[in-house]
């Protein structure tokens, strides 16, 4: 059987070179690349013509821009895995609604001839609300160069966002874990007179959080995703040295998000500390929960509490470790306490 559309109409034209792309029955011209990573790159692209097929797909309006400029995610795919990976965020992604967890508006798979004209590839475009201050990573990255960092009001309104979107994913049924909460999976657009808007994004390694784990093989089956899915330096102990019986559940996304909330504070992970290290250990660092806090210098301003916040997030047992609800009631109570 020859190569076909997938019967969501995507064609796209010289988009390096800033042509256009159709999505389903939408034109957008390409503005500028934003990003890549692996096998996707990201655009800005604007609307040609508004059409009322993308209003009618887009559930909430406030996800329709006001200038007509989106974010358009190219994925090159290889193979059948990688296909059915992409296939796997596009319904995942469609689980959701929420407004910190980042939309996907409108989607569409292609295939495509390789360059010989015979094997069969495909692309994959997905079009998403434009966040163009960039990552809490972007922002984190810009302001340590500054010697700048975020404030205990902005940090505790930031850290609160986040949890308010996990906790939309946590109370599914079944309930899903985002797998890679990091500052770089974290868009953030600054707002006169408030804290930053936080939307936690990429739901590619989102999966029902709640496993059996009975065996030795299905253990290190979970170590190798793992791997493959969950960012080293923010990843749950359990996710590194998994036992042969355990049950897993989302508060892996808790020991992520205790890792996130001190990195908001301090630009990265309270663990990346032994990749610099002569003979370290990232691996025995997570799993001896060894936190690192900075001692000198304005960044060590932070209240005590913010971290005693952290270390209670990063228990190295799983079962001892909060759930998303107790978190949110005791960073409000901090927020009573440190913001005005």
């Amino acid at each position: 059987m020859g190569c076909s559309f997938s019967g969501l109409n995507a064609l796209y034209d010289a988009v390096n070179g800033g042509g256009d792309v159709w999505i389903n029955e939408n034109r957008f011209r390409v503005v500028r690349q934003l990003g890549e990573g692996g096998f996707a790159f990201v655009y800005l692209v604007k609307e040609i013509v508004a059409s009322d097929g993308l209003a009618n797909k887009v559930k909430d309006p406030s996800h329709r821009s006001a200038d007509g400029t989106y974010a358009v995610k190219k994925v090159l795919i290889q193979n059948k895995e990688q296909l059915e990976l992409v296939r796997e965020e596009i319904r995942v992604s469609s689980l959701f609604n929420h407004p910190n967890l980042l939309p996907l508006l409108d989607h569409a798979i292609i295939s495509v001839k390789d360059g010989q004209g015979a094997a069969c590839k495909h692309e994959a475009f997905l079009l998403f609300p434009v966040h163009l201050d960039g990552t809490l990573l972007d922002n984190s990255t810009s302001m340590k160069a500054r010697k700048e960092s975020f404030s205990t009001t902005d940090v505790l309104h930031i850290f609160r966002q986040l949890c308010d979107g996990l906790e939309h994913m946590h109370s599914l049924d079944p309930p899903y874990a985002h797998n890679d909460v990091k500052p770089g999976n974290v868009l953030l657009t600054r707002r006169n007179g408030q804290p930053p808007l936080a939307i936690l994004m990429d739901f590619g390694s989102a999966r029902p959080s709640r496993k059996q784990i009975r065996s030795r093989q299905e253990a290190l089956q979970l170590q190798e995703w793992a791997s493959e899915h969950c960012s080293a330096p923010f990843r749950a102990p359990e996710l590194w040295d998994c036992p042969s019986h355990v049950d897993i559940d989302e508060r892996t996304d808790i020991w992520s998000l205790g890792c996130t909330l001190y990195a908001i504070m301090y630009g990265m992970s309270p663990f990346e500390y032994a990749l610099g290290e002569s003979g370290g250990s990232l691996q025995l660092a997570i799993v001896n929960a060894q936190i690192k806090w900075p001692n000198a210098g304005p960044k060590a301003s932070y209240p005590e509490a913010l971290h005693q916040f952290v270390t209670w997030m990063l228990q190295p047992q799983a079962a001892v470790r909060p759930r998303i609800g107790d978190i949110i009631i005791h960073v409000d109570k901090l927020i009573a306490k440190f913001t005005k």
